[in-house]
């Protein structure tokens, strides 16, 4: 039933809530602030940004906040375990659990660091396509789906659309293709737009497809993805969809509030945007499901709980030293995203390890529809079952701190306020509250193709969009592997080569179409 809105908090109440936020705050919320400084206010001048984020925080402090705990509850201990590991992971310590005198193998074929949304990929489709005898091996540092596929938001989408590719890719191009002009670039970077949106459309039905040829129990549900935006962006949500449309990608579309109320539970002032074929799940299932699949075949294994430390180049093979030993392998995939650099010091500034946080709890807004993807101006959200899940984007790491699990209680906080202004009254026990790390790419487009030019490969760079870009790209990647050419290739190395952010000057550039 509804929720009536609560009185307002007395002065001590408020003076009290205000005494605990400031106690509470991290390090990881002074870096949020950065961020949030640099995207709420990008027109002002440095010192005008920080006072009026100054303004901001103390309302937020003094008045939002306290008003907003009154429908967040937190009166019990609060777990750091993401909502989606609650579930029993089925490969935890595998093979050790029932195999205390496992090994690593000495040499395989083709050697997968990192068991998560895109390892996982990589396993399935070589279980599915490798001939008997050539030999896969995915090691994890922990357990299967436990870094940031297991700690999202819980969506199949396709990323990005249209013009927010073209627009990020064009920004790019200033500095890493001055021989273009403007007109050029502008030509360049719808097409990287085409060969992202390509790539993504077919990523999605091919999840479907899989979901249901195998019959995964991952809780897939195709319901779509509805985005806030505010008033200042009507106009630019009017040029993206007709700029979409008028390239063939049907996916991203507008709804009027009356439609956003209907599906989500929203209510919104404004038009807001629309994923179509964007779907919910439960990501570690998913994960879990691939691998389990892929470890059916003898040709693949699966080593968690085995670190890789170091890659030698030794010429005919790579040797990978881990915390078990060492493995020979011909091909190698980083399958690591956000813990590239740490690995690849090449990576560095290439791939940028982000932060990003969520919560979840008991109850949250009545209205609040299952099944579809929900995000207002400064956060997201999705009801899960009983559980309603809600959380936000974040700031750039140092490389060491790729995978950090500290959440920032404040922005949880202000974040459950925020839901608040586009759900109304509500009651949330909060039971959750974790943090994870995404790759960003300097451009915000993916890089998939090989490292080295020889055979060792990478998947990353993914910004927040794993599962727009993991399946489809490791299905690329192991047909290159194999020499299969039966399938269309949808991350042609112009577009989508790691050169293209390490040696620009040297990268093989697409042609420009006329």
């Amino acid at each position: 039933m509804p929720v009536d809105p609560p009185k307002k908090p007395g002065i001590f109440r408020r003076l009290k809530v205000a005494l605990i936020l400031i106690l509470e705050l991290r390090k990881p919320d002074f870096q949020a602030a950065g961020t949030y400084v640099e995207k709420r206010y990008p027109e002002q001048s440095f010192v005008g940004r920080w006072c009026r984020f100054l303004g901001w925080t103390l309302h937020q402090i003094f008045v939002a906040i306290p008003e907003n705990l009154q429908h967040l509850n937190i009166d019990g201990p609060v777990s750091s375990t993401p909502m989606w590991l609650l579930d029993d992971n089925p490969l935890a310590n595998h093979p050790w659990a029932s195999e205390p005198a496992a090994r690593l193998p000495e040499r395989v074929d083709t050697l997968v660091i990192g068991a998560g949304f895109t390892g996982a990929a990589l396993a399935y489709h070589w279980a599915k396509k490798a001939p008997a005898g050539r030999h896969a091996l995915v090691l994890e540092m922990d357990d299967p789906a436990t870094g940031s596929s297991g700690r999202n938001e819980g969506l199949v989408v396709m990323g990005r659309y249209f013009k927010m590719v073209r627009d990020t890719v064009l920004k790019s191009l200033a500095t890493a293709r001055p021989d273009l002009d403007g007109e050029q670039r502008q030509k360049l970077s719808a097409q990287f737009a085409t060969a992202y949106c390509r790539a993504a459309y077919r990523n999605a039905d091919l999840i479907e497809q899989t979901i249901r040829r195998e019959g995964f129990e991952c809780d897939y549900a195709r319901a779509g993805w509805v985005q806030a935006q505010d008033a200042e962006k009507q106009e630019s949500l009017r040029e993206s969809v007709k700029m979409a449309l008028d390239s063939g990608f049907a996916d991203w579309t507008q709804i009027t509030p009356a439609e956003a109320l209907e599906k989500s539970g929203m209510s919104l002032r404004h038009n807001a945007g629309f994923s179509l074929a964007a779907a919910s799940w439960h990501p570690a299932k998913w994960v879990w499901c691939l691998l389990q699949a892929a470890l059916h075949q003898p040709t693949v294994a699966l080593f968690t709980r085995t670190r890789v430390t170091q890659v030698e180049d030794q010429g005919e093979h790579y040797l990978v030293h881990t915390s078990r030993g060492a493995v020979q392998a011909r091909h190698l995939v980083y399958a690591t995203e956000s813990y590239t650099p740490r690995l690849l010091q090449q990576f560095h500034d290439a791939i940028l390890p982000m932060q990003e946080q969520a919560a979840s709890g008991d109850g949250g807004p009545d209205d609040m529809k299952p099944h579809i993807g929900i995000s207002g101006s400064w956060f997201f959200a999705g009801r899960y079952g009983k559980r309603v899940l809600f959380g936000s984007g974040g700031s750039r790491l140092p490389d060491r701190e790729a995978g950090r699990n500290r959440p920032s209680r404040f922005l949880t906080k202000y974040i459950a306020g925020e839901m608040k202004q586009n759900f109304g009254a509500y009651r949330l026990h909060l039971k959750n509250e974790w943090s994870g790390t995404v790759g960003y790419t300097p451009d915000e487009f993916p890089i998939v193709g090989l490292v080295d030019g020889k055979r060792s490969y990478i998947i990353g760079g993914m910004c927040g969009s794993g599962s727009g870009v993991s399946f489809n790209g490791g299905r690329c990647i192991i047909n290159r592997i194999l020499d299969r050419n039966d399938e269309p290739d949808d991350y042609p190395e112009a577009y989508f080569a790691p050169s293209r952010l390490l040696e620009p000057e040297n990268h093989p550039w697409p042609e420009l179409e006329t």
